[in-house]
């Protein structure tokens, strides 16, 4: 069974990062440039910022440097998974698997950030919510299920609204 779940998971995770589309001409990193996040790796910057910046847009302040959120990119032991967030008792930590982040398109990568941040910032859960096609409704499904990730710039500000409760 575990092997089965492991197998499943990495051929969804291998899905996501060779169908993606990416976001072409949309410029990562344009919010507020300078902002430093402390106990944050660089690489995720523009994706804490533009996580910020999303949901200021749909009316919700966040800030992720006095929320004190810190991220890395590593390597996560576990097959499969492309990022985790450990949060509860003052503690919202993100991790990106470091060989996803290398193989990832920039809208993957926005994907995944932003469903970690959902964990450790906005407290939400997994929800394997489905369209007629078999599409992912939200950020946060798991990738364990059938639900198939199609996040592109179609669907991408839906899937955003649905992240923050838009």
């Amino acid at each position: 069974m575990k092997r089965t779940l492991a197998f499943l998971t990495s051929s969804i995770m291998l899905l996501l990062i060779s169908c993606s589309t990416d976001f072409g001409d949309r410029s990562f990193g344009s919010s507020q440039a300078g902002i430093s996040y402390p106990n944050v790796d660089p690489q995720l910057h523009e994706y804490f910022q533009d996580f910020e910046k999303e949901a200021m847009q749909r009316g919700i302040s966040i800030d992720l440097i006095e929320l004190e959120i810190s991220g890395v990119i590593e390597n996560i032991g576990e097959e499969g998974v492309a990022g985790s967030c450990q949060f509860g008792n003052h503690i919202a930590h993100v991790t990106i698997d470091k060989s996803f982040w290398n193989l990832a398109s920039t809208s993957i990568k926005e994907y995944v950030v932003f469903h970690e941040l959902g964990h450790c910032v906005l407290e939400r859960g997994h929800l394997e919510v489905t369209n007629s096609d078999g599409e992912c409704q939200s950020i946060m499904a798991s990738g364990t299920t059938d639900c198939i990730v199609n996040y592109n710039n179609s669907r991408r500000d839906r899937m955003i609204d649905e992240l923050f409760g838009v």
